[in-house]
C-alpha cells in the first residue's frame, strides 16, 4: 500500500519534466533584439477603420552572418504602450509570452526573407483608443518566438502613436439627424400656424 503513493509521486514528477521539455516556456527577456522595425503613419491622431500604417522590418545588418539561420517566419503585431496598460490587467505585460497581453492585434504574418520587407496595414475597426507601438517576432520551424524587434526603445517610450476608436457615429448620420431636426421644427411651426388660423376663423 505504501508503494502506491510513491509510484504516483514518481509518475507526476516524470509528467512534470516531460511537460516542461515539450512545452518550454518562452520569455520575452530571453529573446535577442535582432530585427530593425519602423512604422510610418500620418503625424496626427490616427483613426481606426480609416488610417493606414506602413511597417518595415529586416535583420540588423551589423549582426554576424547566420544570426537568422533559425528564422522561418515573421509576425508583426500592434502593441499597447505602457501608458495604456495602467490599471488594465487585460493588457498586462508578462515576461512569459504565452501569458503576455501586450500585443493583441496582428498586422501581418508571413515567411521570413533575408531582404527587408514592408506591409501597409489599415487599422482595424475594433482597435480601441490607446497609445501603441509595433513589434515583430521572428519564429522558428515550430512557430516559437526566437527573436524580436520593435519601433520603440526598450522602455517603450519613443516613436509611439495614438489611435482613436470608432465612435459609432458617421458624418452622413449627423447630417441626416440635422436635416430631420430642421424638418421637425418647420413642420411643428407649420402645424402651429395652421391651428392658429383655424382658431381665428372659428372666432369670426
Amino acid at each position: 500500500m505504501a508503494a502506491a503513493p510513491r509510484l504516483l509521486l514518481g509518475f507526476l514528477l516524470v509528467l512534470a519534466c516531460f511537460s516542461e521539455t515539450c512545452f518550454a516556456t518562452i520569455t520575452f527577456s530571453s529573446l535577442p533584439r535582432t530585427l530593425v522595425v519602423t512604422a510610418s503613419h500620418p503625424q496626427r491622431l490616427l483613426k481606426a477603420g480609416e488610417d493606414k500604417i506602413t511597417v518595415r522590418w529586416g535583420l540588423n545588418q551589423t549582426l554576424a552572418a547566420g544570426t537568422d539561420s533559425a528564422y522561418k517566419s515573421i509576425k508583426v503585431e500592434l502593441c499597447y504602450a505602457p501608458i495604456s496598460q495602467v490599471d488594465r490587467a487585460w493588457r498586462k505585460t508578462v515576461d512569459n509570452l504565452s501569458k503576455d497581453k501586450t500585443c493583441q492585434f496582428k498586422i501581418v504574418k508571413g515567411p521570413y526573407t533575408t531582404t527587408n520587407q514592408s506591409s501597409e496595414w489599415t487599422i482595424e475597426r475594433d482597435v480601441p483608443t490607446a497609445t501603441y507601438f509595433v513589434r515583430a517576432y521572428a519564429l522558428d520551424a515550430k512557430d516559437n518566438e526566437v527573436a524580436y524587434g520593435q519601433n520603440t526603445d526598450a522602455k517603450k517610450t519613443t516613436n509611439l502613436f495614438e489611435i482613436q476608436a470608432i465612435t459609432g457615429r458617421h458624418v452622413s448620420l449627423d447630417i441626416a439627424s440635422v436635416c430631420f431636426s430642421a424638418f421637425s421644427i418647420v413642420a411643428l411651426m407649420g402645424f402651429f400656424l395652421a391651428e392658429k388660423r383655424k382658431g381665428i376663423k372659428a372666432q369670426q
